[in-house]
């Protein structure tokens, strides 16, 4: 199917946020159905994603896939699976994908009714289904990479190991200013040698040869430190050397860290919202929402996130300098 004959299926859906359709390859998000529908030249419709708060229930064979429990249809997937003699595996996100039926599932943040969109305990599954040509590795595919490229995204293997609340490394923060023994400006090698610890990961990108930045090397974008349990964000561009720029603790492993007696960090999200908006009511302060929903306080360049702990939701945060615009 085209573009247009996939509008014309949606009751004239309009795609709100797409890139290239009206070269015929591309991606389109159509909003008021929850759905994301990706295109490849040759081939018309290749892949559809389906949200998990607002796109259809989608059932395979007796399975309801959308908005459930994920192990609850990690379990049904395994079952059904067994019964037909389909290969399972897991996926970049954890979670079950099937060759034989062209699916991959995912999960996202449960949010409530409320005009805010409170963040919820828990993860709902979302799922991507494509055609058999794309089915051998869905999200390696070049038309989904378009849509969306987990290529950098810490690939995991379907655990989510919490790490104990005593087993947490304790850190100060002074904001604007430093994150434990991190401090703003520093070098990646300053970074490194403050944690003690190599980087697990790097990602970075080439300059875009826009008139403004022209080609050039690779650029640092940030480093993680998986023992720790940090993501160090560096500030970089042509001709200018990387340095600290923001911080996140991640809420699985990383340190615990408090403001005015409010724990941040791997707690479930719901308690850390309801504490920070508690505070900031009995002090006449502002809220700031970012990129994704996230949590934070007015004039700190704080913002709390949540991450996925299997079925649950935890928070984790990001601490920023006080220039720094961040964006999820």
């Amino acid at each position: 199917m085209s573009p247009n004959q996939v509008a014309t299926a949606l009751d004239g859906a309009i795609a709100y946020v797409s890139q290239g359709l009206d070269s015929g390859s591309g991606w389109g998000r159509y909003s008021d159905w929850g759905i994301t529908a990706v295109y490849e030249e040759s081939s018309g419709l290749v892949a559809v994603a389906i949200d998990a708060m607002d796109g259809p229930l989608v059932r395979l064979r007796d399975i309801e896939l959308i908005a459930r429990v994920p192990s609850e249809v990690s379990s049904d997937i395994h079952a059904l699976a067994h019964r037909e003699g389909a290969s399972v595996r897991v996926n970049w996100s954890g979670d079950p994908e099937v060759t034989a039926w062209g699916v991959s599932m995912g999960a996202m943040l449960k949010l409530g009714p409320s005009p805010e969109w409170d963040r919820q305990d828990t993860m709902i599954t979302d799922a991507l289904f494509v055609v058999a040509e794309l089915a051998e590795d869905p999200y390696g595919a070049a038309p989904v990479i378009q849509w969306r490229d987990v290529r950098e995204e810490a690939p995991n293997a379907g655990t989510w190991p919490v790490r104990a609340e005593q087993d947490r490394l304790r850190w100060d923060w002074s904001p604007l200013e430093s994150i434990g023994p991190l401090r703003y400006g520093m070098s990646p090698d300053q970074v490194a040698a403050a944690l003690n610890e190599e980087p697990a990961a790097r990602h970075g990108r080439y300059p875009f040869g826009r008139p403004w930045e022209g080609p050039g090397e690779w650029i640092l974008r940030e480093d993680r430190f998986d023992t720790t349990g940090v993501t160090a964000h560096y500030a970089s561009g042509r001709g200018t050397y990387p340095l600290l720029g923001a911080v996140t603790v991640q809420g699985r492993t990383g340190p615990q860290v408090e403001h005015e007696g409010i724990r941040l960090i791997g707690l479930p999200i719901s308690m850390v919202d309801a504490a920070l908006i508690q505070y900031i009511e009995e002090r006449d302060l502002g809220l700031v929402i970012g990129c994704g929903g996230d949590r934070g306080l007015e004039d700190l360049n704080m913002y709390v996130r949540a991450t996925r702990a299997g079925d649950a939701a935890i928070s984790e945060a990001r601490f920023c300098r006080k220039d720094w615009e961040d964006h999820g």
